[in-house]
Order: structure tokens, then C-alpha cells, then sequence
């Protein structure tokens, strides 16, 4: 198997367009033509996981924090980032990041939070606008089935949790076929009326060109007619976050420990008790400040993620518990996810979760 192969499956669940602007997902060290011996899932790539990935004879690492995150503008090995792109390129291992973009869908990194923790009837808290597309084309009604079909398999027709949504409208068509034209329907330099419909179906952009390919290729015209439009909608199943309901309610001393259970902890940071009870909880993989405010609106009693400053931990107002758990131990799950995701299309391929511990912050007790 090469590496394109891997690739092209992981960002069909996490298309590289979901990324966020500041990101650098996608293969950052390596070919994708180069074929894969076995490959190691870590949280983070350091000389230590390329040691660990030599000493295993691994020479592909997908990682979910890029190491690469700005411009290099030299390699001289002077911090931990340049010589841990040396250490990869001296030894041929190719280094593949795969980081907000699996933040954002919703069976992603949050989505694995969600599971660690058994919560139920989940959403995305922040869902992304501007990420979908409307076509709409024409088409003979004796045709329209196929072409349906085609389209849906391409990737369009996704609402939610329904498929191969679409609205029809019947119609006729009228159209003069020129000098060298190969009509479908109808003579040459004569005006002909045929009964068509409007078939319209919603995409993600990122899936615009396979679509537009199944159009093509499925259309009985010669010329297919057909429109495209951007759409302000969110995106249900993609964005920041999730927000979902514990088994049963608890009291906030009852949850932070069910927390430090469940997620593995050596220690949590959390607000003042507030005297409430808590059932629905927002959470974030990372740091998740920048959503306490949807957190709130969306009415979470608690709110899981990481990286809080001093003065963001007031802006609770006693409306929720923070629950600041670390941002390695928010994440840490994601290789157990990565692996599932890569054995579940490829069950007999060689992968091993990394061993190394990656996190650089430190507790004393």
C-alpha cells in the first residue's frame, strides 16, 4: 500500500478543507507515492517518536499536531522542530498531519471525548457556515433516477443524518442544436421542447469536482446545463465542539471525579461549585476557550477542554463549570481514534500507537 491510499481514505472522513485558516494539515515530510512498511499514530511529532519509529521500522507517522506548523525558513537543527524534519528526511519517514481538520467532524477527535465519556444525544456546538454548495441541473425524466444516483454516490445529497436528499420540479426544456452538435433528443437547426426536470441536491465544496464529474458523466446531454450556489447554511456535522448529556445527572463533586475517571487524570482546574446539577456538558479536544460563550447560550452545565487563561476562567459567571483537563490529556485518545478509523478500511494493515509520551507539561505532587 502507499501512502497516497492512506491519505485519500482519511480526508474522506476529514476532508483538509475543514481545516482551520492558521492549520498546516496534510503530508508534510515524504512522498505519497512511496510504499508504506508499517505506520506510527502519535499526538505529536518529535525526535523521540521519529527515534520510536526507526527503532520499529515504521517509515510513516501520522500524527495529529503538525510539526511543521509555520514556515521553515532554514534547517540547521537549532530547536526541536528543524531537527526533528532532519532526523525524518535522513531516514526516508514520511510525516502526515491530520489536526483541526479531524477536529471538526463530528465523529472526530470530540467525538471520541464524547465516547470516553458516555455521553449521549451529541451535536456539534459551533457548526462551520459557508462550507456547502446547492446544484442544480436539468434533466429528461427518464434519465432523472440515474442521475440521482450518480450524484449521491459522488458525495451530494447529505442533510444531517439523512441521505440522498433532493428536490424535483418538472419543467420543459427548449434548446437549438447547431451546426456539428450531436443532440440527444431533436434535429439539428431546429428549435426542440423536451419535458425535463430540475433536479437540485446539496454538497460540501470540497466535493464539488467528483460531483460535477458524476453530472457529466451521467447526463444524457451533450451539453449539460447546470448552476452552482454558494450557501450560507451551517453545516450540522461539521465544526467546534460538542454538546451532548451525561447518563444521569450528578452533582459537580460526583462529575469532576466520574471526569478524572473516565478520561484517565492526574488533576483537573475547575471553577467554584455553583450548587448545580450537572447533566449537559459542552466539550472541546484542545484548547477551547473561544467557545465558552456558545457553551454557555447552548445551556451546558459544564464545560470540558483545556488551555483556560487566569482572567477566562471568570467569564463562566457561574453560568457552568469550567473543567480545564489538560490539552495532551483532552487528546490523548485521538491515536486509539486514528487507528480505529484506518483499521476499520484496512484491517489487515500493520499500525502501532505510539509510546512515547509527547506532553510537555509536567505535574509535581
Amino acid at each position: 500500500m502507499r501512502i497516497k491510499e492512506i491519505i485519500q481514505y482519511l480526508e474522506e472522513v476529514a476532508p483538509r478543507s475543514y481545516q482551520e485558516s492558521y492549520d498546516n494539515c496534510g503530508l508534510l515530510i515524504g512522498s505519497d507515492q512511496t510504499e508504506i512498511t508499517s505506520v506510527l499514530i502519535s499526538l505529536d511529532c518529535t525526535e523521540e517518536v521519529v527515534d520510536e519509529a526507526i527503532a520499529q521500522q515504521c517509515n510513516f507517522i501520522i500524527a495529529h499536531h503538525p510539526i511543521i506548523f509555520g514556515g521553515l525558513k532554514k534547517l540547521t537543527g537549532s530547536n526541536y522542530v528543524e531537527r526533528t524534519v532532519i532526523k525524518a528526511i535522513q531516514n526516508n519517514i514520511a510525516i502526515y498531519a491530520i489536526h483541526t481538520n479531524l477536529d471538526n467532524v463530528a465523529n472526530g477527535v470530540n467525538f471520541k471525548i464524547a465516547e470516553q465519556l458516555g455521553l449521549q444525544q451529541t451535536s456539534v456546538l459551533d457548526p462551520k457556515s459557508n462550507i456547502l454548495q446547492k446544484l442544480v441541473s436539468y434533466v429528461p425524466t427518464a434519465h432523472l433516477e440515474k442521475l440521482q444516483a450518480a450524484l449521491f454516490a459522488a458525495g451530494a445529497g447529505h442533510i444531517g443524518n439523512y441521505s440522498e436528499c433532493s428536490f424535483v420540479s418538472e419543467g420543459v426544456g427548449a434548446f437549438k442544436a447547431g451546426e456539428g452538435a450531436k443532440p440527444f433528443v431533436g434535429g439539428s437547426n431546429q428549435r426542440h421542447q423536451e419535458a425535463e426536470n430540475r433536479l437540485e441536491v446539496v454538497m460540501p465544496k470540497y466535493a464539488q469536482g467528483k460531483v460535477l464529474k458524476a453530472l457529466i458523466e451521467n447526463h444524457p446531454y451533450e451539453e449539460v446545463a447546470y448552476d452552482i450556489y454558494d450557501m450560507a447554511n451551517a453545516h450540522s456535522q461539521v465544526g467546534s465542539g460538542l454538546i451532548g448529556i451525561l447518563p444521569e445527572e450528578m452533582d459537580e463533586n460526583t462529575f469532576l471525579a466520574y471526569l478524572k475517571d473516565k478520561m484517565a487524570l492526574k488533576s483537573i482546574r475547575y471553577t467554584k461549585y455553583n450548587e448545580k446539577k450537572i447533566r449537559k456538558i459542552a466539550i472541546c479536544g484542545g484548547a477551547g476557550s473561544f467557545l465558552l460563550k456558545k457553551a454557555i447560550a447552548a445551556g451546558a452545565q459544564a464545560f470540558v477542554s483545556s488551555d483556560f487563561k487566569y482572567h477566562e476562567f471568570f467569564d463562566a459567571e457561574k453560568h457552568l463549570m469550567i473543567a480545564d483537563i489538560g490539552h495532551y490529556e483532552s487528546e490523548k485518545f485521538t491515536k486509539s481514534l486514528l487507528s480505529e478509523l484506518i483499521i476499520k478500511k484496512f484491517p489487515t494493515f500493520a499500525i502501532l500507537l505510539s509510546k512515547t509520551d509527547t506532553n510537555p507539561v509536567n505535574y509535581y505532587s
